[in-house]
């Protein structure tokens, strides 16, 4: 069992228990990336859960190879709490229905934000219709925007898998943006911050086009001690303005339910046509 309570003192004094937790994510950026971006959050989390709990709290963090694996890690309840993309979460709830939304990261106090369709810099292409008969980059194969959403984006703009000369699947954003800007695909769908960061970086990329989606979901495995989750949550849902609530998500947290996930459950079902 992941939660596990140490005793740390003698025969006669009193136990103080230690809660041990695992918190896994996947690499949608560089695993490297990722340990910088999650790391001081953890320990800022692990603090103020020892606040209200009276106990030791310390947090593992835990990197999967790959979408699926993570999805598996929290469905099985090898992690106890994870950060997924909304499909990954209606994936894992797929697995497991007893998995629960701890929060969900808001972007300018709502749940939706953009995907990008990008291009070369210096392409000639102007609309989404051009990239017919072109190549086409995609992301993790359980990717929200990486995948799903985008070729639904692509469908309801009259662009099926077949119009395009040829499409692959990278795995992450940055490699979506990098292939793109080397002319290697006409085109490419990832995720905003990462295509502001490529651009930051002079990847010569530019946005054709852009897509909603809902903000990620941070979740909590079957059976977490309820203390233990109604701790968690309570710092998210009360930290938003934290240096360290920004480093993961720039405006806070919002409670979240399952039905915020129903957009992109349409936008899956949908890419089943691509």
């Amino acid at each position: 069992m992941i939660v596990a309570l140490v005793l740390l003192v003698g025969w006669s004094a009193s136990a103080r228990a230690e809660i041990e937790l695992i918190f896994g994510a996947y690499a949608d950026d560089k695993p490297s990336a990722t340990v910088r971006q999650f790391r001081p959050f953890l320990t800022f989390l692990e603090k103020r859960m020892e606040d209200l709990l009276g106990e030791e709290v310390t947090i593992r963090l835990a990197i999967s190879k790959d979408y699926d694996a993570s999805i598996e890690d929290l469905a099985a309840g090898r992690v106890d709490f994870a950060r997924f993309g909304p499909a990954s979460y209606i994936h894992a709830m797929d697995r497991n229905p007893n998995i629960s939304i701890i929060a969900m990261e808001s972007k300018n106090g709502q749940k939706r934000f953009q995907g990008v369709i990008a291009v070369h810099r210096d392409s000639d292409i102007q609309s989404v219709s051009d990239l017919a008969g072109l190549s086409f980059a995609f992301g993790d194969e359980l990717s929200t925007i990486g995948r799903y959403l985008s070729q639904a984006f692509l469908l309801d703009a009259g662009i099926h898998g077949s119009d395009l000369h040829g499409y692959e699947y990278l795995g992450r954003h940055d490699l979506v943006g990098e292939a793109v800007g080397a002319g290697k695909f006409s085109a490419g769908a990832l995720k905003e911050s990462t295509f502001k960061e490529l651009v930051a970086k002079g990847v010569p990329i530019r946005a054709l086009a852009s897509f909603d989606n809902v903000t990620k979901p941070w979740l909590a495995r079957a059976g977490l001690d309820q203390r233990v989750f109604d701790a968690m949550q309570q710092v998210m849902l009360s930290s938003q303005n934290e240096e360290m609530v920004r480093r993961v998500s720039k405006n806070g947290f919002l409670k979240g339910s399952d039905a915020d996930y129903d957009f992109v459950r349409q936008g899956m079902k949908r890419s089943q046509d691509f």
